[in-house]
């Protein structure tokens, strides 16, 4: 229903038993999923933009939590340093807790549940509405990615197809010679994402057997956006509907 239903409601309800009447409003549980750069950073922000939510990045958590050095964030280093992934209970934990203290308010959440024992518990604690899946072809994001050259002194990043310098391999303000991180190889590339196509696979299963799992195909992300918005504004109303070029 349209705002300015509840506005004329409030005004019959005060006039006749003069008490305003409690408008609700259905708190929304997501989750948003994608492999490293199909674009999942750009449309979550796009998404905290114009729907009321709150954005939980497991990623930034962690970090936070060990800079602190919280209980959970001291736990969560211990298996870090060694190289080790943090156990699923020690990560479901952190997330549970930080989820409480989002009462009443929606919320999405970035980077988490990575195992199916973790995406469970989850569901027991948190039951969530909806599953975003960002499902973009691993070729495009290798070719996205690959394309990233950098000037390590200044942190400038090139891209050989959206950024390209002005002179091939020069930074365009030193003329020094622009490297490549070892995460943007090609190999390393495809190593990621097959460890992640490895690991996420049976957590997209049990949201599908669940059936709260959207996908969303598209090269970029300004064409898989308005897919996106339009199904969350059946799920929830749209502060507002950010047009992106």
């Amino acid at each position: 229903m349209h705002v300015n239903f509840y506005i004329c409601l409030n005004i019959i309800v005060i006039y006749l038993f003069g008490v305003e009447s409690t408008m609700i409003t259905k708190v929304l549980r997501a989750i948003i999923m994608g492999p490293p750069g199909s674009g999942k950073g750009t449309i979550s922000t796009r998404i905290i933009k114009d729907f009321n939510m709150k954005h939980l990045s497991s990623g930034d958590l962690l970090r936070a939590q060990i800079v602190n050095k919280t209980s959970a964030g001291m736990s969560a280093k211990q298996f870090i340093d060694k190289g080790q992934l943090v156990p699923d209970d020690v990560m479901v934990k952190l997330i549970i807790n930080e989820l409480n203290k989002f009462k009443g308010e929606s919320w999405m959440l970035d980077g988490f549940p990575r195992t199916v024992p973790q995406a469970k518990a989850l569901y027991n604690e948190k039951p969530v509405d909806l599953v975003i899946n960002l499902n973009v072809p691993f070729e495009v994001i290798i070719d996205r990615i690959k394309g990233r050259w950098t000037h390590a002194p200044s942190g400038r990043i090139y891209h050989t197809e959206f950024n390209p310098p002005k002179v091939v391999g020069k930074d365009d303000v030193t003329g020094e010679t622009l490297t490549q991180r070892d995460d943007d190889k090609e190999e390393t590339v495809k190593k990621r994402l097959q460890i992640y196509q490895n690991q996420t696979e049976p957590v997209l299963q049990f949201y599908r057997q669940h059936e709260i799992l959207t996908e969303f195909t598209g090269k970029y992300s300004n064409e898989i956006w308005p897919k996106v918005y339009e199904f969350l504004s059946t799920k929830s109303e749209p502060l507002q509907y950010t047009q992106y070029s």
